[in-house]
């Protein structure tokens, strides 16, 4: 059997499991969003507080995907649980870094100029710092889509849902029927994935970043 023919007759499979890849990587980069930018904003006006934000998310990222997975089952057992955990942690650093970037490179003469005209302290960071630091939050969170994109494959090993449990198995069945078309359109199914939502995010970028910023 060739793989288009192999695609074809297990096309429900594949596209529940795409499915529920995409939603489990997305799910994991907004919860991740919301801890980062809260992360950001308590800490972007601390060189110190920054630092070691900054540091705590990135040693995170020194765990082996394995190593990690294998620390969660015992306490979260096999499933969703542990492989949304997993992601989460990991999405951190792009997310917390871009936004105390972003934060950090605001104009001080705008803020200013913010509050010259009556706005509050929570005023000003919802309604102009964030706005601005938009751009590099949503770079953040990009970069961490992307990167959970192949991590979730890796946590088919939990027994997380998704595409992973394709790719695992063809190479598990290497050599017998179907074998490399099963790891090969788990594969390319992550991989067209990956590069529809990266369109997904340009298109967001387009209509929530001013022409003024963009430029």
């Amino acid at each position: 059997m060739n793989l288009f023919d192999y695609i074809a007759d297990r096309w429900d499979r594949l596209a529940l499991q795409s499915w529920l890849h995409v939603s489990e990587v997305v799910q994991s980069t907004i919860i991740a969003a919301i801890i980062g930018v809260l992360i950001g904003i308590a800490v972007y006006r601390s060189p110190v507080g920054s630092a070691v934000a900054t540091a705590l998310a990135s040693s995170i990222l020194t765990i082996p995907s394995f190593a990690l997975l294998g620390l969660l089952i015992p306490v979260f057992g096999l499933g969703p649980t542990p492989t949304v955990i997993a992601l989460v942690l990991y999405a951190l650093l792009p997310i917390t870094r871009n936004t105390i970037v972003g934060l950090a490179g605001v104009d001080p003469a705008i803020t200013d100029a913010a509050k010259g005209i009556g706005m509050g302290r929570v005023g000003v960071l919802t309604r102009v710092e964030l706005r601005l630091a938009w751009p590099a939050i949503l770079a953040g969170m990009r970069v961490a889509t992307q990167m959970l994109m192949g991590i979730a494959v890796i946590a088919a090993y939990a027994k997380g849902p998704g595409l992973g449990s394709e790719v695992f198995s063809g190479l598990t069945r290497a050599g017998s029927a179907n074998a490399t078309n099963q790891a090969l359109t788990g594969t390319l199914g992550v991989v067209i994935l990956a590069l529809i939502l990266e369109g997904i995010y340009f298109l967001i970028a387009r209509f929530t970043v001013s022409r003024g910023i963009r430029a």
